[in-house]
């Protein structure tokens, strides 16, 4: 490709409303434009990008013997009435009628769609397992569309959704997928990590999420660095270990703690170590119910985990007049004790082993010291309920430490069960001719998402630095003086011998000054330039140059093709192994 003939509108300014890295460089490297709110056009270097993706994703789920199809971005509200997620899914969800006032929806996401398929034509279990894939565009109508790419309203989405006689089954399903999107970002050279994840929305037994490590990942998220295990932070359990516990239980006293409403400061005052402190938290759920919950003071809640527990919608921090109501104290100074009415008090496993512990009274500018369990309080339950932090022992080997991350979702897979299958009523005959409900499994991989993820862990001050196997163009020669008849030729042979070995090759042939076009090279993120230039021709030799790690060759133009198929080569097959 002839940079001169191709649309590349490169920009020396970074827009002013671009906030992350991988949105600022699609911009300035000319990949994307906007064109409403979360919304953008994908300019020819950017789809190259993006259909390099594609086709790696698509040659994996082939392999694992999913099955393409394609189906209508606009869904009909009757099967999203069915499945009940019409009024839950909230207004993310674009609803609008046609001309008959028949209600629709641009589709989000498409359990209820495939499933509506398959009951209409799975009807043995001699058809299953199965397993359909699309990569489609989809719209989520985001409150607060934001990152480029990261966080739109439409965006490109591979989703695929398996079907099973039964749990077991599914769980294979669910194994081989796994394992493919393991491949796929193993292809694509990107550093990532696969971690237990809450199911939210889509719901389900069960998730992993594919996070992309960046320092600018929304999520936070733990690895062990003696095993395999790594969650979001939501999600991750909170290891179980006991409290050294020599103390003699004291009697328990009301104290003194004048505008004291922070654990640090009851601490400070009391001069007691923050472990000895107990937190007490007041939730509420969006039918009104309410829930104490207490943790060491030094650690954090994990709202999710309390939620889950729960089986409550929605948990948000109950109001001072709810809180009132039932302990009859203003924030700052709660507790377990002597509750005005009755409500379920939740304690973090933790909390079991304390003794003579510091916690609110109920009452303003008050606290006990020495609370123990059983004797002064009762607990409904301890679960876990805190939020992990590196460093603590990981729950599932003996040995690890657990280390914390930050990341960016690019892929999900779900254990979805009956969820949708019984909704939609989506049944088949087993080997007895008896009825049974189908189990599911959904699996998505943001597309766009995932080349700006790889932006955002791959660049440096210059532009992006892109992995070989989705950069546009794996290299590209630039001929440093166009009005030197003898660099032109020399350039434009090494183009055609490369393109004729099936390298994808950007040769920049414009009539710019070699800083400009060195300039724009780095920018857009090409990971091999060759120069050549009259200098270096007159010693038999061209300019290679290794983007990712700025290593130079110097090397006769004989030697290019040979030397940059090798480069090339290994880097897919390291990612292809």
């Amino acid at each position: 490709m002839l940079y001169s003939r191709y649309f590349i509108p490169t920009m020396k300014e970074t827009p002013s409303d671009a906030e992350v890295v991988s949105h600022q460089l699609m911009l300035r490297a000319g990949m994307i434009r906007k064109l409403a709110s979360g919304i953008y056009n994908y300019l020819p270097l950017g789809l190259r990008s993006i259909r390099k993706f594609e086709n790696i994703v698509r040659e994996e789920m082939n392999k694992a013997d999913a099955i393409e199809m394609l189906m209508p971005s606009v869904q009909p509200a009757e099967l999203w009435q069915e499945s009940g997620r019409w009024a839950f899914y909230g207004k993310e969800l674009l609803r609008f009628k046609d001309r008959k006032e028949a209600e629709f929806c641009m589709g989000p996401t498409h359990e209820e769609v495939i499933t509506d398929m398959v009951r209409r034509e799975i009807k043995s279990y001699r058809q299953m397992p199965i397993n359909f894939y699309q990569i489609q565009g989809k719209f989520r109508d985001e409150i607060r569309p934001r990152f480029g790419l990261m966080r739109g309203r439409e965006f490109i989405m591979k989703d695929a959704y398996s079907f099973d006689v039964d749990s077991s089954a599914a769980d294979l399903s669910y194994e081989k997928m796994f394992n493919a999107y393991m491949r796929i970002f193993e292809r694509c050279g990107l550093n990532f990590r696969a971690v237990e994840a809450d199911t939210g929305s889509i719901g389900g037994s069960s998730s992993h999420e594919f996070m992309v490590l960046a320092d600018s990942g929304e999520d936070a998220i733990v690895s062990c660095d003696a095993c395999r295990y790594a969650a979001n932070v939501e999600k991750a359990e909170s290891p179980l270990f006991t409290v050294a516990c020599n103390d003699t239980v004291e009697s328990l006293q009301k104290v003194s703690t004048p505008e004291m409403k922070t654990i640090a400061d009851v601490a400070a005052f009391l001069n007691v170590a923050t472990n000895k402190t107990v937190k007490t938290l007041v939730y509420a759920s969006d039918t009104g119910e309410l829930v104490m919950a207490l943790l060491r003071g030094d650690h954090e809640l994990n709202e999710l985990k309390l939620k889950n527990h729960l089986g409550w919608d929605e948990i948000v921090m109950a109001t001072e007049e709810q809180i009132f109501a039932v302990t009859g104290s203003p924030v700052g100074f709660l507790g377990p004790i002597g509750l005005k009415n009755d409500i379920p008090v939740i304690a973090d496993r933790v909390v079991k082993g304390m003794t003579n512990m510091v916690m609110g009274a109920n009452e303003k500018d008050q606290h006990f010291i020495n609370a123990n369990r059983v004797r002064d309080f009762e607990v409904s339950g301890f679960i876990d309920i805190r939020t992990v932090e590196a460093g603590d022992a990981c729950p599932r080997c003996d040995s690890g430490k657990l280390e914390m991350w930050r990341g960016i979702e690019v892929g999900h897979v779900f254990k979805l069960g009956t969820k949708y299958s019984k909704a939609l009523n989506a049944t088949y005959l087993d080997a007895n001719g008896k009825e049974q409900i189908i189990f599911m499994g959904c699996y998505g991989i943001g597309i766009g998402r995932t080349v700006a993820a790889a932006i955002e862990q791959n660049h440096d001050e210059n532009g992006i630095i892109f992995p070989i196997p989705i950069a546009p163009f794996h290299c590209s020669v630039v001929a440093v003086n166009t009005k030197d008849s003898g660099v032109m030729a020399a350039a434009e042979q090494i183009y055609l011998t490369l393109e004729n070995l099936g390298i994808e090759v950007l040769f920049d042939d414009r009539d710019e000054r070699p800083g400009v076009k060195f300039k724009d090279n780095d920018l857009i993120g090409i990971p091999l330039r060759i120069v050549v230039g009259s200098k270096g021709l007159a010693e038999g030799k061209v300019e290679l140059k290794v983007r990712s790690t700025g290593e130079v060759l110097s090397i006769s133009p004989e030697e290019v093709p040979a030397t940059v198929k090798q480069l090339i080569d290994t880097a897919l097959i390291q990612k292809n192994c």
